[in-house]
């Protein structure tokens, strides 16, 4: 904000009325100073805007040094003033009063010292208000944001299900799309290879049932259900749930691992330029190879989960194993199998899918593929415990 008062000069040129440039414009801003002992005088002139008290500043700063005991700012001459100007001059009086000397302005207009004043209140301290909410308000606030996180990615992820179907139609009707090396090399890393973490976890989950068994029946004197124990709790749940739980941490991490650092490199990016499909490269081999390889993976678990409770029977309960055999032929039917593995597959495209879907969500950052490959565990964990307890609810009224 400018405030001008004199009144331009207008000549005639070439028959009209042009304007000229008035006072403010035609001075620039001046200083004089006089000192005498610890009393300073600044006479100020012409224009102090915005415009000039760059130049002018290096000026006032030299006249006030050292600091003076008394200040008298003289501003009959000032033109023009702006708040550049006017906070300049209102810098130089606090200056000396925090020195402990007095300071004023003399000769300014009204106008002027109108605003000189306004500028002078600009940066007064002010009370802010505290506008946090209450705490029960932040914590519905914190789980409706939570809600919505949670059902975007729920909605995301559900498209990427439809993709990769859409996209696996598309290989049923062209096989030739398919990648049989990189298919083989899948079920080599998520099967082959995890059967010894597989085996000895599952072996020892069976030795610890058939011990906690024993020591409850023991009291009853019946020692020999314990093969009803073991065979329905690996067959129908343990076998298979336990299975998918380790590969959730270890392939369906490597999964998210290793399309993240893809991505984070471009090289999803130079496939998509070069025309070719990722999904169809990079989810499709890993979903198929899993879902083949987990229900082997679940047979074996179940098997080595079978063999460490039959071996501590035959230690702790003295039921042996041709005992435990025919206890396990006679009250297990084959049906507490098949409960077990039909699972298996749903549980293996759950895995690989929420594995590739954060493998791709991966940004440049390296912290990215590590929080993803978190979530990636988390997820599938989380919805392979909630798909085997919706399937226990459908067994259970089909009367399996």
């Amino acid at each position: 904000m400018t405030v001008a008062t004199a009144n331009p000069i207008r000549a005639r040129q070439g028959g009209q009325r042009r304007p000229g440039r008035g006072p403010a414009e035609r001075s620039p801003a001046a200083l004089s100073s006089d000192r005498q002992g610890d009393a300073l005088t600044l006479s100020l002139s012409g224009p102090w805007t915005l415009a000039t008290v760059s130049r002018i500043n290096p000026e006032v700063e030299a006249a006030l040094t050292p600091g003076p005991r008394r200040l008298v700012i003289d501003g009959s001459g000032v033109t023009a003033l702006d708040t550049a100007g006017g906070w300049l001059i209102e810098r130089s009086l606090r200056h000396v009063r925090a020195g402990g000397g007095r300071a004023e302005v003399t000769g300014l207009r009204d106008d002027l010292a109108g605003l000189l004043a306004a500028v002078a209140g600009t940066d007064e301290q002010a009370d802010v208000a505290d506008h946090r909410p209450p705490k029960l308000i932040e914590i519905v606030n914190h789980l409706g944001a939570a809600t919505f996180d949670v059902c975007r990615a729920a909605k995301e992820l559900i498209n990427f299900f439809g993709l990769i179907l859409v996209r696996a139609t598309g290989v049923i009707l062209q096989p030739r799309r398919m990648r049989p090396a990189a298919l083989v090399t899948h079920m080599e890393n998520t099967g082959l290879n995890a059967m010894p973490i597989v085996g000895l976890l599952s072996f020892l989950i069976g030795v610890v049932l058939a011990y906690q068994g024993a020591a409850q029946l023991r009291q009853f004197g019946a020692e020999i259900f314990v093969v009803n124990l073991l065979g329905v709790s690996i067959l129908r749940e343990l076998g298979v749930l336990l299975t998918a739980i380790i590969v959730a941490g270890r392939s369906g991490s490597a999964f998210t691992a290793e399309i993240g650092a893809m991505k984070g490199n471009q090289e999803i990016d130079a496939m998509t330029t070069l025309g070719l499909d990722p999904v169809d490269i990079l989810v499709l081999p890993r979903v198929i190879a899993l879902m083949i390889t987990l229900p082997l993976l679940a047979f074996f678990a179940s098997i080595m989960g079978l063999l460490g409770g039959g071996l501590m029977s035959w230690v702790a309960l003295g039921v042996t194993p041709y005992a435990f055999i025919e206890q396990f032929q006679l009250s297990i039917p084959i049906e507490n199998f098949w409960v077990g593995i039909v699972k298996a597959p749903v549980f293996a495209f759950t895995i690989a899918m929420v594995g590739c879907y954060e493998g791709l969500k991966v940004t440049g950052t390296a912290d990215s593929v590590g929080r993803q490959t978190t979530r990636s565990v988390v997820e599938s964990i989380f919805l392979v415990i909630v798909l085997d307890a919706l399937f226990s609810v459908l067994f259970a009224r089909l009367g399996v």
